[in-house]
């Protein structure tokens, strides 16, 4: 049997922690299917500088993942319920509950567990790991 394993995120501006979390996330199974955020759903941080169908095909390209696609507008679970995973793989600094995740997917008649990626070291002094850094060398150094 297939396990199939679902990420999420924004992944504005995709950068070498992204990579991390979707090689990680893809070792947990057999399958990767990863749901790239609205932008109108973001809420949490600044809306994503990118489109969303430029984030889903920047994610979609990399080797580790199986399929890419855009969130569902106003049901985040709807996604996870049509892939049917039996992991959804979170990022190691991601805002969300796993409990209350699990309890919606439970709700929801879904056997699936939830597990945390692990978080990636720099490899180099100078090596940024997140959108928000990224974008403040570049305001810092281009502005």
């Amino acid at each position: 049997m297939t396990t199939r394993v679902v990420a999420q995120g924004t992944f504005d501006l995709l950068h070498p922690g992204h990579v991390h979390y979707l090689e990680e996330a893809a070792a947990m199974g057999d399958e990767l299917h990863v749901i790239v955020a609205r932008r109108d759903n973001v809420t949490h941080k600044e809306t994503p500088i990118l489109s969303n169908r430029q984030r889903r095909d920047m994610v979609g390209a990399l080797a580790a993942v199986d399929e890419a696609r855009v969130g569902h507008p106003d049901d985040i679970f709807a996604p996870i319920e049509e892939i049917n995973p039996g992991i959804i793989a979170l990022g190691y600094d991601q805002h969300h509950d796993a409990d209350a995740i699990e309890a919606e997917l439970r709700e929801r008649g879904l056997d699936c567990v939830v597990r945390r990626a692990s978080a990636r070291d720099p490899k180099y002094e100078d090596e940024l790991l997140s959108t928000g850094a990224i974008i403040d060398r570049i305001l810092d150094e281009r502005a």
